[in-house]
């Protein structure tokens, strides 16, 4: 009976620091919330020129980056209609000459790659 009553007190004082930490957080943040709050605050302080800087640059970019799309995009569109799969060529290789080839996988290659499906 000695015995019991040890084990009961034992489990009676190790919940007493939980229940403290349940009034702590009723109250407010923890200690360690707190200090990754001020963690980010600073962060985000350090990081405001910069981000300023990086506005700035896209506004700069951004009628450049119109202009590219409105002349490239019908070209891309072109140049997609007749590429068709892209899954039906190798790897792009780079020649010594520094000329790019793209193979087309011959059909008894194309039969013989199983489906790339992943699965979630």
């Amino acid at each position: 009976m000695k015995r019991f009553a040890t084990i009961t007190a034992a489990i009676c004082l190790s919940a007493l620091p939980a229940l403290a930490d349940d009034a702590a957080d009723d109250n407010g943040f923890s200690l360690m919330e707190e200090g990754a709050k001020l963690f980010f605050e600073g962060i985000m302080r350090e990081m405001e020129p910069a981000l300023d800087d990086l506005r700035g640059l896209a506004d700069e970019m951004e009628p450049a980056l119109r202009e590219f799309v409105q002349e490239m995009g019908p070209a891309f569109a072109d140049l997609m209609g007749k590429i068709d799969d892209l899954n039906a060529y190798h790897p792009p290789e780079i020649l010594p000459n520094g000329d790019i080839i793209l193979r087309k996988k011959t059909p008894q290659e194309l039969s013989q790659e199983p489906d790339s499906e992943i699965e979630i």
